[in-house]
């Protein structure tokens, strides 16, 4: 039933995002979007609520319940920055918005790019790591919660790799190639 759950509110997800931005965009309707855009929080808090839920009635604690922390610390980490990013995109293709920002390919700017993913990657590891361990204090000594605990020590790993990420692109810049002189 987790595992269902987690799949519907990714796909409403995306549903909340494109009748969101529809009704900004299409309808004409800004205030009502963002209300749509609003809502997608409450999908997290039904994920929160049905997998607490499922625990207190002794379900033992596994992969599901692990990566239904993961699913909300990524969509608390990540969520936001997706809907910019698609918001961009639609308002420029449908409503003569300015052209989405690239990121910058060289040098410091790129570093700063890098860190400031790498702090959302971040976010979202350290949501999931504190729902994960809310679950295992939740659960106490009443269970087995290795596999809460596998989650934790994969969400480190997903710090650490974008912390390398980041820090490569300070150490070792991206340089702009060359351009040599001009052919005749």
């Amino acid at each position: 039933m987790i595992v269902t759950l987690i799949v519907a509110c990714e796909i409403a997800f995306w549903v909340l995002l494109a009748a969101g931005l529809a009704l900004r965009y299409g309808a004409r309707r800004p205030r009502l979007g963002a209300a749509v855009l609003l809502c997608e929080p409450v999908l997290e808090l039904v994920l929160l609520a049905v997998t607490a839920i499922d625990l207190k009635n002794g379900a033992a604690p596994d992969w599901k319940h692990g990566l239904a922390a993961v699913y909300i610390g990524f969509t608390v980490g990540l969520g936001h920055s997706t809907v910019k990013w698609a918001d961009a995109r639609i308002a420029h293709r449908f409503a003569g918005g300015p052209p989405p920002v690239k990121p910058p390919k060289y040098g410091a700017a790129r570093a700063v790019h890098e860190w400031r993913v790498a702090g959302r990657w971040t976010v979202a590891a350290v949501t999931a790591l504190a729902l994960l361990q809310a679950a295992v204090w939740y659960v106490g000594g009443h269970g087995d919660v290795s596999s809460l605990q596998s989650w934790q020590r994969t969400m480190l790993f997903v710090i650490g790799i974008n912390l390398v990420i980041a820090a490569s692109y300070t150490v070792f810049p991206k340089r702009e190639p060359h351009k040599g002189p001009p052919a005749s």
